[in-house]
């Protein structure tokens, strides 16, 4: 299992946000190291960039980075130049960790890298847990997913899914949570296909992957909740969570 995090210096709401200092550390070296607790090796984690002051800042912390294109329209993308750069076999599996997320829980990585090692008939993996709070089950920003009995997803969606026509019907809808692992043959197939109507109408990457009839499968994962930074405010909610862990 490899794992790749894509880290991108440009962007609209957030520019150089890898690099932010996060408790004394830049957040893409916590992420980093979050993700080489998930593996072995060390070796086996490779950090994607397009930006040469990334690029600097990571081979100060002694990790691996791959310089990518900066012409990618998403992350799966720039994975699936990755895997070319790096010569990797159709059948290996990489686990793509975001590069916003830096209390990602290294059993969380473990868990959908190995659950498409184990499931030969999934293309990728991801997990989700349960929502719990009503608010977030209407929440167009909390994607949401529907299953089958073996655990592979049906569809994803950003309404509330599954649809509860009788009030009396109880149900516990699934929250998706935003990681994968992708055989490196997905990423290449991924990289050629064409959009889905759904993906383009949900803003939904992985409905690409539904729609070309590729399964995913969707395992339950009951830990602790990663706090992803999107703007510089979510910054101080990560340190806090560092402070109480004594980081």
């Amino acid at each position: 299992m490899k794992i790749a995090i894509p880290a991108r210096y440009a962007s609209t709401r957030f520019p150089g946000k890898p690099l932010t200092p996060i408790a004394g550390k830049p957040m893409i070296e916590r992420v980093w190291r979050q993700a080489t607790a998930a593996v072995e090796s060390a070796d086996d984690v490779y950090i994607a960039t397009d930006d040469h002051r990334i690029a600097d800042a990571v081979k100060a912390f002694g990790g691996q980075c791959v310089m990518s294109r900066p012409d990618h329209e998403n992350g799966s993308e720039r994975l699936a130049e990755l895997v070319d750069l790096l010569g990797l076999d159709d059948a290996d599996v990489v686990v793509n960790v975001q590069g916003d997320e830096p209390l990602i829980d290294p059993a969380l990585i473990r868990l959908v890298g190995e659950a498409l090692s184990e499931n030969p008939a999934a293309a990728l993996s991801t997990a989700a847990d349960v929502i719990t709070d009503p608010t977030d089950f209407t929440s167009p920003d909390i994607v949401k997913v529907v299953c089958d009995k073996f655990g592979f997803a049906h569809y994803f969606s950003r309404a509330p899914i599954p649809f509860v026509r009788d009030a009396s019907d109880k149900v516990e809808p699934l929250r998706h949570i935003g990681i994968y692992a992708y055989r490196a043959q997905t990423l290449r197939s991924l990289k050629v296909a064409e959009p889905a109507p759904t993906e383009q109408l949900e803003k939904l990457e992985q409905l690409r992957a539904l729609w070309h009839g590729m399964k995913i499968h969707v395992s339950l994962y009951d830990g602790p909740r990663s706090i992803g930074v999107d703007i510089p405010d979510d910054v101080w909610k990560v340190e806090a969570v560092l402070a109480e862990q004594g980081q």
